[in-house]
């Protein structure tokens, strides 16, 4: 069983910054993508960033230029640097794992959110 904590949500001025940690612990064989989602009341979750265990990056258009996925792979930990924050950045923020456990099984698990809010 995998499980993930997430740290650094809050509330910041639009222009700010804010960086989001996800940390995954517990029984797995390999990590593959490591992401963030984000969703508002009564819209659908969205994806903000993914990083694949190569490294490759895929970011939403609204994000680009602004937010930054990194990962730390000794550590199976994701981060999601965020710069140029807007208030419709508002949102609870869902740290992503896609992993493969030791029998090759793949799994996707979430994290429990973390609300960042922006004022304008």
């Amino acid at each position: 069983q995998v499980q993930l904590v997430e740290s650094g949500g809050g509330l910041v001025q639009a222009g700010g910054s804010l960086r989001l940690s996800c940390a995954a612990s517990g029984s797995f064989f390999s990590i593959n993508d490591m992401g963030w989602y984000r969703q508002v009341p009564g819209k659908q979750r969205e994806l903000v960033a993914v990083m694949s265990s190569g490294g490759t990056t895929n970011y939403a258009d609204s994000v680009k230029g602004r937010f930054t996925i990194s990962r730390d792979n000794a550590k199976n930990t994701v981060y999601l640097q965020m710069t140029s924050l807007k208030p419709e950045d508002t949102a609870v923020y869902y740290c992503n794992l896609q992993y493969y456990s030791s029998s090759y099984r793949r799994y996707t698990n979430w994290g429990q959110g973390t609300q960042v809010t922006v004022s304008s």
